[in-house]
């Protein structure tokens, strides 16, 4: 199982990403891409295609919506979206992922689909470190 918001997307699909222009001017370090954001006003950029009208999508958002929908710029994405937390992966509640996750038809998050992951991550972590042995022999006495 991969994390969950790797196979969503759908908060990408749902808000208008605006956030104050210096974090895509790189001379005062910020890091998201200029050329995929529009000017909202003296102050604010929004990341193209959230600007406006009523079917927002990311233009940084990659895949397809509850398949393998994700961000196609993860280490440079905006701070309002670094700022939205999957459902319950921290013990809370995230109405901005329980939104996004209904207006395109997807299940909200739950605990238990954290626990799973986790269990899932466990193994996998476990497996890579303490590869199949054979069966040792009992040793004789």
């Amino acid at each position: 199982m991969q994390h969950p918001c790797l196979s969503c997307g759908a908060c990408c699909a749902c808000f208008r990403v605006s956030f104050h222009w210096s974090e895509s001017d790189p001379e005062l370090g910020g890091i998201v891409p200029a050329e995929l954001t529009v000017k909202l006003d003296p102050h604010r950029v929004a990341m193209r295609g959230t600007e406006g009208g009523p079917t927002p999508r990311c233009v940084a958002l990659a895949g397809t919506i509850g398949v393998d929908g994700h961000c196609g710029i993860y280490p440079q994405r905006p701070s309002v979206c670094r700022e939205v937390e999957p459902a319950w992966e921290f013990d809370r509640a995230s109405a901005q992922c329980d939104k996004g996750r209904l207006r395109h038809g997807l299940e909200p998050l739950t605990p238990e689909v954290w626990i799973e992951y986790r269990q899932q991550l466990t193994a996998a972590n476990d497996a890579q470190a303490q590869p199949d042995q054979p069966p040792r022999a009992p040793h004789a006495a």
